[in-house]
Formats: structure tokens, C-alpha cells, sequence
């Protein structure tokens, strides 16, 4: 692939024991292509939803407007370990049972605006350091609480007998799942530790959109166009007259409302643009 082919979007099912980055060496070497990236990083052990960017779509990181997510998570009950899943070491258990009406009244409490103590097993940097490395040293250092935001929390299941339940969630970007299991187990007098996780949508995708790493490999796929990420946006589509002007920095009226637009040339997505006072301005061109 080259060129404008080159340029899009594939959408990963990512399996378990993959890192992201994992994914983008896969996606590197199987369409040649240099430019490779991820709209937003799963850990290894999680599934699920994952862009990658080819191309001059690896443009499109910093400015991406739909940064939500959702998972699906599962949980066990009665213990709690360094890195809050199940991959981690027990650090604490506990017979305390956790209710369904208990957990069931705690999400309330959760959903909506919150804040959270990022783990010290994750990629957050402080001091020039990834948590993780600290951690994996046996260290710890301070973090600072973060707000997140839960657009919607249902229980899928919630096994008394068993101790162990299912959610599904909806949620702002740099949520940690597992704080939030943990957050709540606690809130209802218990432990709790996730055990599995899969991200069901990012970015405007969903599972819907996502091919394996097998089906990649055998050339069965085509690349989901850029635009495919802007949707939310609205569109302007300037005439040959006009993007000539747009396209040399000159100034472009509009009677749309300000904020951020996807921009086509005729019927062909150019870029983002950013409208100011009725003023039209280039942000990002996907197409040379």
C-alpha cells in the first residue's frame, strides 16, 4: 500500500497478551506501512476495541473529538490485588459478601461526574516516569485524585452465591475501570478485583467494526476512511473557487456556528477546520 491508499483507519479486535503497541507492529508489517498508530491505549491482558491509525491518519491523535469509551468488565468479590485485576498479587482478602441491592445503590453513587486515584500499575507519567516502572520496582509516590465521567453503568449480572458479577459501562476518556470496581467494592464494605475486560466502542467504533489479527493477516479487509472519525463534526464543503482560497491560508466567510467542522472539496474530506467569528481556518488536511 502507498500514497492516499495507505491512509484510514483499521479497527482491531485486540486479543488478550497483545499490547497496543503489539497491534501496530502487527498492522506495520503486514501492510508495510511506516506511519502506524492507536487512538487510545488497552492493556494486555484487556480485548476489544482498538483503532489504528495508517498512514496520514496518524494525524488525527491529538485532535480526535469522540474520546469516549465503553467496556464490559467482569469481577470477583472477597480480594484485592497490586494492580486491581486479576493478573496482579493478592494484597488483601476479605469474607465480607457484597449484596446485589448494596452494589446495585452504589452505582448510583459512581455514575455521573467522578474522581479517581489513577494505579500505580498504569502508564500515567510523574516525575518522567511511567507509573508501571515504578511499581514493577517495588516503589509508590503520590498520585493526584482525576475526574472521569460515567455516562451510564448497567449490570448485566450479579452473581450473590458466587460473588462475582458483570458490567457494562459508558465513560469519559482515561477512565481505569478497575479503580472504579475497586472504588465500589469498598464503598459497599467489600473487595473487589476485575478479572476480565473488553472495550466494546472507541472513537465511533464499535465491535461491529472490528476485524481479528487473523483476518488482517489473510488481506480480508478494507481501510475505514478518516472522516470516519469525525463524524460528530459538521460538514462544509467548499467549491473549487473557495478551497483554492482555503487551501493558501486566505479567509474563508461561513454563516456556520463556531467550533470545529469536517471540510470536503466537492464531495472528497479534506481535513478539520476550526470556524472563529464566521471565519473558516484549516486545523488538520488528511488528503496532500
Amino acid at each position: 500500500m502507498d500514497g492516499l491508499e495507505s491512509t484510514g483507519v483499521i479497527c482491531i479486535d485486540k486479543p488478550a497478551g497483545f499490547t497496543s503497541f503489539d497491534v501496530c507492529a502487527v498492522v506495520r508489517k503486514t501492510l508495510g506501512i511506516k506511519r502506524i498508530g492507536h487512538t487510545g491505549t488497552l492493556d494486555p491482558s484487556a480485548t476489544g476495541v482498538l483503532p489504528i491509525l495508517t498512514g496520514r491518519a496518524t494525524l488525527a491523535c491529538d485532535i480526535l473529538p469522540d474520546t469516549d469509551k465503553a467496556y464490559e468488565a467482569e469481577i470477583a468479590f472477597g480480594y484485592a490485588t497490586n494492580t486491581l485485576d486479576s493478573d496482579g498479587e493478592i494484597t488483601e482478602k476479605t469474607d465480607k459478601l457484597i449484596t446485589a441491592e448494596a452494589f446495585k445503590a452504589a452505582v448510583k453513587h459512581f455514575t455521573g461526574q467522578i474522581t479517581q486515584l489513577p494505579p500505580m500499575f498504569s502508564a500515567v507519567k510523574i516525575g518522567g516516569k511511567r507509573l508501571y516502572e515504578i511499581a514493577r520496582s517495588g516503589g509508590e509516590v503520590k498520585r493526584q485524585p482525576r475526574t472521569a465521567a460515567i455516562y451510564s453503568f448497567e449490570i448485566i449480572f450479579f452473581d450473590e452465591e458466587k460473588q462475582t458479577a458483570k458490567i457494562a459501562v459508558s465513560c469519559s476518556k482515561g477512565t481505569y475501570i478497575r479503580t472504579l470496581i475497586d472504588d465500589i467494592s469498598r464503598f459497599c464494605g467489600g473487595l473487589g478485583t476485575m478479572t476480565s475486560l473488553r472495550r466494546t466502542r472507541a472513537n465511533g467504533f464499535t465491535l461491529s467494526d472490528t476485524i481479528t489479527i487473523e483476518t488482517l493477516r489473510a488481506g480480508d479487509f478494507n481501510l475505514s476512511p478518516v472522516e470516519k472519525l469525525f463524524l460528530s463534526l459538521e460538514k462544509i464543503i467548499l467549491d473549487d473557487k473557495i478551497f483554492s482560497i482555503y487551501r493558501n491560508g486566505g479567509r474563508v466567510h461561513t454563516e456556520l456556528s463556531d467550533g470545529r467542522v469536517r471540510v470536503f472539496h466537492n464531495e472528497i474530506f479534506i481535513g478539520t477546520g476550526n470556524i472563529n467569528q464566521s471565519e473558516l481556518r484549516s486545523e488538520k488536511y488528511f488528503v496532500i
